[in-house]
């Protein structure tokens, strides 16, 4: 597990004032900081862990589930509509308004369904590409549920695209990324994908 340096973050955001033009003393930002070095803390907080000590912090699983023996059961879970937001590495700008859809085919174990959503969110708290993050969602529920078999699908809007350069507000970016049985098998596929449409 690393540290995130605040106080770093802090002397630097201030340097950053310095040079947009602004007075970090003034009323307004003499404050300001400090505040962006622990907001850094919190939305960046996935950066402290990798995707191992991810899948150790959330190992919440069952062995059994509703009378039968999970590994008799090949039934899918989908787990949809998680909201996430992130930061792209490319501009440090956030990437908003996103949805992650789960799946996962059980292997002897069935996972917490409040942890699929925390695995998301806390794999979106780093300096991130979407296309990663559906990777990295994929290799911890891999990792927890004991199973190749996992799909991720992410929608959501990049504020590098939104507010600046091309600007194109509402542009949507999907990505989607396929382990086990969901690459190989296209019915199944299909089935994930018609679940989360």
């Amino acid at each position: 597990m690393k540290s995130i340096d605040t106080e770093k973050i802090e002397k630097n955001i201030r340097q950053i004032l310095i040079a947009l033009g602004d007075n970090p003393d003034r009323e307004g930002l003499a404050e300001t900081p400090k505040r962006v070095a622990n907001m850094y803390k919190e939305v960046f907080e996935g950066m402290r862990y990798s995707n191992e000590e991810v899948a150790e912090m959330f190992d919440k699983t069952f062995e059994e589930e509703t009378g039968y023996t999970v590994n008799k059961s090949k039934n899918m879970v989908v787990v949809q509509d998680i909201p996430i937001f992130s930061f792209c590495e490319h501009h440090l700008a956030l990437m908003y308004n996103m949805k992650v859809a789960v799946g996962y085919i059980p292997n002897k174990k069935i996972i917490g369904l409040s942890k699929i959503a925390r695995i998301a969110e806390m794999v979106a708290k780093r300096l991130q590409l979407q296309e990663r993050i559906g990777r990295d969602i994929a290799e911890v529920m891999a990792m927890v549920a004991n199973t190749d078999d996992v799909a991720v699908v992410i929608e959501g809007e990049h504020s590098c695209m939104t507010s600046r350069g091309i600007k194109k507000g509402g542009a949507l970016t999907k990505t989607s990324t396929f382990k086990g049985k969901f690459e190989e098998d296209n019915e199944l596929r299909n089935e994930f994908l018609l679940l989360v449409k």
